[in-house]
């Protein structure tokens, strides 16, 4: 397994396929990336910290420890004003354990009935790791909550979220001009240019 895993330039410590779809489209085959699918690598991931932040690094030490590969892993919340930033670090598991993505935008939609202001923000973290260093790298877009679901693309609050001067969710955008905005693209565009510094 060790030896397999070693073949691969970086792994991505994810096991959303929609995930690694988007981000090896931002990369644009640059960077040789692998999920844990098809390295069989099926233990859960582990998600208890406070913030996005502990929450990829925890991802990222688990798999490195397990790997010994260089690796990164992602963490995404949805903060919204109106609800002093929730559902944040919880946005995955937001109406229950079971990280149902239409119960999760249900539940948003029934918080924001009655409140004019539906500002939020979508923001990224990655944390990268290769045995001797730790980097975190972040991305914002700014936006609002929608006042119904529209879209079928993308996945998550896509179909809730209208990003700052546009008009349409991310759920009606195809990916190419979903990764020109996100705050996924531009998370991953600063990994990117570390990378492609020499620095995997």
């Amino acid at each position: 397994m060790n030896v397999y895993f070693r073949c691969m330039n970086i792994i991505f410590a994810s096991q959303n396929p929609n995930k690694i779809r988007e981000i090896n489209s931002i990369l644009e085959g640059k960077i040789n990336i692998v999920g844990l699918d098809p390295l069989l690598f099926k233990n859960e991931l582990p998600e208890t910290g406070n913030t996005l932040e502990a929450n990829a690094l925890q991802k990222a030490r688990f798999v490195f420890a397990a790997t010994g590969n260089a690796c990164f892993a992602d963490d995404t919340g949805l903060e919204i004003e109106s609800l002093n930033g929730r559902p944040g670090v919880f946005s995955a598991r937001y109406a229950g354990e079971e990280k149902n993505a239409d119960r999760n935008m249900e539940k948003i939609l029934e918080e924001l009935a009655n409140i004019k202001n539906r500002s939020a923000q979508f923001r990224t973290v990655i944390a990268y790791l290769n045995g001797t260093e730790e980097k975190l790298f972040e991305g914002i877009v700014k936006g609002e909550i929608a006042n119904m679901k529209v879209g079928s693309n993308g996945f998550g609050y896509d179909p809730i979220f209208i990003p700052e001067g546009q008009s349409k969710s991310f759920a009606e955008m195809d990916l190419e001009k979903k990764n020109t905005i996100s705050h996924r693209a531009r998370a991953f565009q600063k990994f990117k240019l570390f990378l492609l510094s020499g620095n995997i």
